[in-house]
């Protein structure tokens, strides 16, 4: 409807037309009714205005743009208008473009339609991307480049540029040495897949680009353990070992499960009663009657308050006279003057001594290199130990081993024994890689809940 509308709006208002319609009831007829329209509603703007001019006006300076550039009114008339003087003459050449490819006769060829569709036809220049023209921190490199430059100004010149004035000129006989060397065929043969790499480039300049390698610590070179990855079993753990090893291995075990027992008897006897604290008819009978006689009580407690109020009366100090102040300053510088006869006595006394000081220092010596060998013999010893990692302690494996009448006489008859995996995964932990853990103990959320399902009930 609204098309119909606008070619009608369009018809009425060029001068030939004539309006079928009488104009007696038209809003701008003298005797007509003007319609009352509410143009506060913002639905009511675009139904009864009329912005057809506005639209027209729009579209026009958008054509003048797509095709010239820009509005024509603002266009020079160099641009707009040509002078024709008449055809060319055909002795003039004609320039050909670029662009224009010439056919087999010589011809300027035209480019296809396909070509034509797909090219720009439009003189608006693409919107600039802002974010191509954004750098980061913009500001503060524009605030660095201003200072540098007021800092020039005065004369004044930036660290980082002393520090490469101060730089030592590298050596230019050894590069080109080494370009030399380059460039002789006869030259010694060098390995790519060497692992030692030369470091011939500038420290400093490693250093300030980051590219310096960082120094490994020797610690992290030394292993944890020094155990081996994969223990050997001993000889009386194979399927067909000899007598005496096996025995030997036997042997072993039984020290082992004799050390648990020992543990275990040992936990036993500490949580067990000791007999004697066990109730007699005597102890029965006091707690029985406890809290009937009240008499002997009663004495023992008048007799802890008198005993309380003797212990607790106020002493009252003495004050001392003048002469038994002077007597026990004359003993105190007494007793004094006698320490300081004592220790001079001992000192003229080991002047006497030093023949059994020297051996004594000498014991001690030898005491502390034999405490110092110990200790590095214990710390040796250590190293092949397990350590503490976490709050588990590191419970052994149990050990794999056949009684004599389950040994088998081939291996086909041999039944396999243990897992690897568990095998590994208290090796890694022997070996101080992986700290004891154990299994997590599943708890559930929510209780199982029974359904008999309808089959099962029509079966029942």
């Amino acid at each position: 409807m609204a098309p119909i509308r606008r070619l009608k709006r369009v018809a009425a208002s060029q001068p030939g037309f004539l309006n079928l319609k009488s104009n007696s009831g038209a809003a701008g007829s003298p005797g007509g009714r003007r319609k009352r329209l509410n143009k506060n509603k913002k639905k009511n703007w675009n139904k009864y205005s009329d912005i057809n001019d506005v639209e027209g006006f729009l579209a026009d300076v958008r054509l003048q743009e797509r095709t010239t550039g820009g509005l024509l009114s603002e266009k020079s008339d160099e641009s707009l208008f040509f002078l024709d003087a008449g055809p060319p003459k055909k002795a003039q050449l004609r320039v050909v473009a670029p662009e224009e490819k010439k056919g087999r006769n010589g011809k300027a060829s035209r480019p296809l339609r396909i070509d034509l569709i797909l090219q720009h036809d439009s003189l608006i220049p693409p919107p600039k991307d802002v974010l191509a023209y954004q750098l980061p921190n913009a500001k503060k490199l524009r605030r660095i480049a201003q200072k540098a430059e007021q800092l020039a100004a005065k004369g004044v010149v930036p660290r980082r540029q002393k520090r490469l004035l101060n730089r030592q000129p590298l050596d230019g006989t050894a590069k080109k040495a080494a370009l030399e060397a380059n460039n002789n065929p006869e030259r010694a043969y060098y390995d790519i897949w060497n692992q030692e790499s030369k470091d011939t480039s500038d420290p400093w300049y490693l250093q300030q680009t980051g590219k310096k390698r960082v120094k490994r610590p020797v610690r992290m070179n030394e292993k944890p353990s020094v155990l081996p990855a994969v223990e050997v079993i001993a000889p009386g753990g194979s399927y067909n070992p000899d007598f005496f090893s096996h025995q030997a291995l036997l042997q072993v075990a039984h020290g082992v499960e004799v050390k648990k027992q020992k543990e275990e008897d040992k936990i036993v006897k500490q949580l067990a009663v000791n007999r004697e604290h066990f109730p007699t008819e005597e102890t029965v009978f006091r707690e029985q009657v406890e809290g009937l006689v009240e008499e002997e009580h009663e004495d023992d407690a008048a007799n802890e308050e008198e005993e309380g109020v003797a212990v607790g009366a106020i002493v009252v100090a003495v004050k001392k006279t003048e002469r038994q102040r002077k007597k026990e300053r004359a003993e105190k510088i007494k007793e004094q003057r006698r320490q300081a006869h004592r220790v001079r006595s001992d000192k003229r006394q080991q002047l006497f001594q030093l023949r059994s000081i020297k051996t004594s220092i000498k014991q001690q010596e030898e005491d502390t290199k034999e405490k110092q060998i110990k200790r590095k013999r214990n710390q040796e010893a250590q190293k092949a130990q397990p350590r503490r990692l976490g709050k588990l302690k590191f419970q052994p494996q149990d050990m794999e081993i056949q009684l004599s009448d389950e040994l088998a006489g081939s291996l086909r008859q041999l039944k396999p024994e243990g897992s690897v995996l568990k095998d590994r995964f208290k090796s890694l932990q022997k070996r101080n890689l992986i700290e004891p853990r154990e299994r997590a103990k599943f708890k559930r959320r929510l209780k199982l809940k029974y359904v008999e399902k309808r089959a099962f009930r029509e079966i029942t």
